[in-house]
């Protein structure tokens, strides 16, 4: 009797440890963060977002994955292989509108918008001894535009095209991420590279204090030829080594990106704890320190998620 007793309660304890478990593992929720190169600002601002949510939203998991960045992120929203991801706003728009020559072979219709947070400046720098002194100069040089088809890239087309050249006016294009291409500069086999980030962007730095190098001026009117979301912008004096004055750019506005089969709640939360957090995301990288929740809606190029919009109204902006 008592074995028959205590096989009974054994199998009742076995069903109800069965039935528990697809709850507990739906307790845990998971974000995976869509970064960019680890000598970028993508990654290190993507770190510190990833640690907000893993401190601070109950039952989630994080990860950060190093990516192309803005392309790429994209493309993987887009097939559910992350939760949120850093993008430059004409990246953002060209994937709505499934550009495929930007690297979107169709529309990217399930991306929805967190926040605007702080612009990209267009930084071309080239060393010293190449003799490059303004951006007609880059021609008949060797220069690296970024990965193929990443945000960076897409942005040095657009520029060089508004200035009235191509790759074909360079004696070699390389399509290098930030960290190599400032190795190939340093050991004297590349020219110049043009590199889409925050101010102060490692890659950068670590050149500068490598070699003597001159950071290579965008003529304003360029900014109006290309347009929305490109605006003329300055990169102050003594951002680099040896840059003793201002110098002027173009600059496009980053973004944080979403799925539309993320959760309100989920969504919700990525968009509050990032603003009220900020300043652990201004000391992972001090570009962060440009993020402000008034400009977090201005010029987004995707509708945004319900969740955000949810936020943003408690907040008055809607």
């Amino acid at each position: 009797m008592f074995g028959s007793r205590f096989r009974r309660l054994a199998g009742a304890a076995a069903l109800i440890s069965l039935a528990a478990t697809p709850a507990a593992s739906r307790a845990d929720e998971f974000i995976n963060v869509l970064t960019g190169g680890t000598s970028g600002v993508y990654y290190p601002l993507g770190v510190a977002l990833a640690k907000v949510y893993s401190d601070k939203i109950p039952g989630v998991r994080t990860q950060v994955q190093a990516t192309k960045a803005s392309v790429e992120n994209l493309n993987l929203l887009q097939q559910g292989r992350g939760e949120i991801a850093f993008a430059l706003g004409d990246s953002v728009k060209l994937a709505a509108e499934g550009n495929e020559e930007a690297g979107f072979k169709q529309k990217l219709d399930k991306l929805r918008g967190i926040a605007g947070i702080y612009p990209n400046y267009i930084q071309i720098v080239a060393s010293k001894e190449s003799g490059i002194k303004s951006l007609a100069d880059l021609k008949g040089h060797s220069v690296s535009v970024g990965a193929p088809k990443s945000g960076t890239e897409l942005n040095a087309r657009a520029i060089l095209e508004a200035a009235g050249m191509s790759y074909n006016d360079f004696s070699r294009t390389e399509y290098l991420p930030f960290a190599e291409s400032v190795e190939l500069i340093k050991n004297r086999q590349l020219d110049a590279t043009l590199q889409s980030a925050g101010l102060g962007v490692a890659s950068i730095r670590d050149l500068a204090t490598s070699l003597p190098t001159t950071v290579v001026a965008v003529p304003e009117d360029v900014a109006g030829k290309i347009g929305a979301p490109y605006v003329a912008a300055t990169i102050p004096g003594g951002t680099y080594d040896g840059q003793d004055g201002d110098v002027s750019t173009v600059a496009v506005v980053n973004f944080l990106i979403t799925r539309a089969d993320v959760s309100d709640d989920m969504a919700y939360q990525m968009t509050k704890q990032l603003f009220e957090n900020l300043d652990q995301l201004v000391a992972a990288h001090k570009a962060a320190a440009a993020i402000d929740i008034k400009k977090a809606l201005s010029g987004m190029p995707v509708p945004l998620h319900p969740g955000a919009e949810r936020y943003y109204k408690e907040k008055g902006l809607l």
